[in-house]
């Protein structure tokens, strides 16, 4: 731990969209903080208030207009659900959920530092009313802008398609010109949500900087760290130096979930497939967990399913006709720094969080995703060979069965993960935030 006494202590804001996925991260960073004895306040969703103050860290709430509830999105943000998961769904979110608040989370923060004049802002970097911070006034006469990445890079690079395509990098030039090619389209079909941008930010008084969507997060603010590893992260050539990859974080803070009472199997002989539908996108269980159910139900392991619902294991069982199978166990939320040192495949949708959580403890995956990043996320567990990508959100039974069986069979799958896992280990990503607190 620092040694509070030799080093200068800072006050500092960190901020979150009002999201459970982006909550925790910026959360457990901000609770390290004040732990190591730096006076933290954490801007976010009023629901997120009670979590906040049990973690040690005081709470101040986003503008009611944009303090929105993530477990109905459809309801805060009106015309989405009408959307399919795909390219159109993804730009009203980019206007909508992300842009739109802008000014707004710019207001708030300038609020929030009039009272409480912070040495540094660390961000979700999803927030983006955070960076007229830095575009509005030179570095002397500000606090320091961190931005942090929660889901898979977005930042555009001669070595990679564009983001939202899921795909891995192909080698050599015949890679860079598919890159380029690709770019030059999206850039073209995206047009009107750049100038959508613009006006936005004009409106909270500054410009926006040239380049494709993506990019100004990330070279806007003085630092931006990702929270992952170059294992599991497609390699840029030409990455700016603000840009570093720092680990994962661990499990989430000051939401200690009790032990299920069954969790005594967790520990026995069968292996233990573990599947959830992650925080988010649950509302809809048979999409994954009600076909993975289905397809194991003849297998011998142990399935835990984790629904990340508070009618817990109901929302299930209504779907399996009134009853789990012998080898199924259901919980709404189960302690997955504890289950998933003892779980042999994670057959997930693909949140960013989770499965790094998992690669952390060495467990394979297999991963169905289709919404917000996730595709994205499966591509690089099968790029990174540490799992299957089945390239859907919503695969048969038996697609996900030989899936996961094929999972279980291959030790390739459990070996690259857990040298994934040794590589998540050599990074210490908390205190490499706090000695850049300290240095900026």
């Amino acid at each position: 731990m620092l040694d509070t006494q030799e080093s200068p202590l800072s006050r500092i804001i960190t901020t979150a969209l009002p999201a459970h996925g982006h909550v925790s991260p910026l959360l457990a960073i901000a609770a390290d903080l004040a732990v190591r004895g730096h006076e933290v306040v954490f801007l976010g969703g009023s629901r997120f208030a009670d979590t906040v103050e049990r973690a040690g860290v005081r709470f101040a709430a986003l503008p009611a207009e944009i303090d929105w509830d993530d477990r109905d999105l459809d309801a805060a943000f009106p015309g989405r659900a009408e959307l399919a998961p795909g390219p159109e769904r993804i730009a009203f979110d980019v206007r909508h959920v992300f842009l739109d608040p802008v000014p707004h989370q710019y207001r708030a923060l300038l609020a929030l530092l009039a009272e409480f004049p912070a040495d540094a802002v660390i961000t979700d970097a999803f927030i983006q009313g955070t960076l007229p911070l830095a575009l509005a006034r030179p570095r002397a006469e500000r606090p320091a802008l961190i931005g942090i990445g929660i889901t898979p890079s977005m930042l555009p690079s001669v070595d990679t398609a564009p983001f939202g395509l899921a795909l891995p990098p192909l080698a050599g030039e015949e890679g860079r010109i598919r890159n380029r090619s690709l770019q030059e389209e999206v850039d073209r079909r995206a047009e009107p949500l750049q100038r959508y941008a613009e006006k936005v930010f004009a409106e909270a008084g500054v410009r926006l900087p040239d380049g494709p969507r993506g990019l100004a997060q990330v070279t806007v603010p003085d630092a931006y760290l990702q929270l992952t590893v170059p294992g599991f992260e497609y390699p840029r050539s030409d990455a700016p130096a603000s840009y570093r990859m720092i680990g994962a974080l661990p499990g989430n803070v000051g939401e200690e979930q009790p032990l299920p009472a069954w969790w005594d199997e967790v520990t026995g002989e069968r292996p233990v497939v573990v599947v959830t539908q992650g925080t988010l996108a649950n509302d809809d269980l048979d999409q994954l967990v009600a076909p993975t159910v289905r397809a194991l139900a003849d297998r011998d392991v142990l399935v835990v399913a984790a629904t990340a619902r508070p009618d817990g294991p109901e929302a299930l069982t209504g779907l399996l006709g009134g009853r789990l199978p012998e080898n199924v166990r259901a919980a709404g939320y189960v302690p997955f720094d504890r289950l998933l040192p003892h779980t042999d495949v994670l057959v997930s949708n693909g949140g960013y969080g989770g499965v790094q959580t998992a690669l952390r403890y060495g467990v394979p995956l297999v991963v169905a995703g289709a919404s917000e990043d996730k595709p994205e996320v499966a591509a690089r567990v099968q790029w990174a060979g540490v799992g299957l990508d089945l390239r859907t959100g919503r695969p048969e039974p038996e697609v996900v069965g030989r899936a996961v069986d094929q999972v279980l069979a291959e030790g390739r799958f459990r070996e690259r993960a857990r040298t994934l896992g040794a590589e998540f280990a050599a990074y210490r990503p908390f205190d490499t935030i706090a000695e850049l607190v300290e240095s900026l």
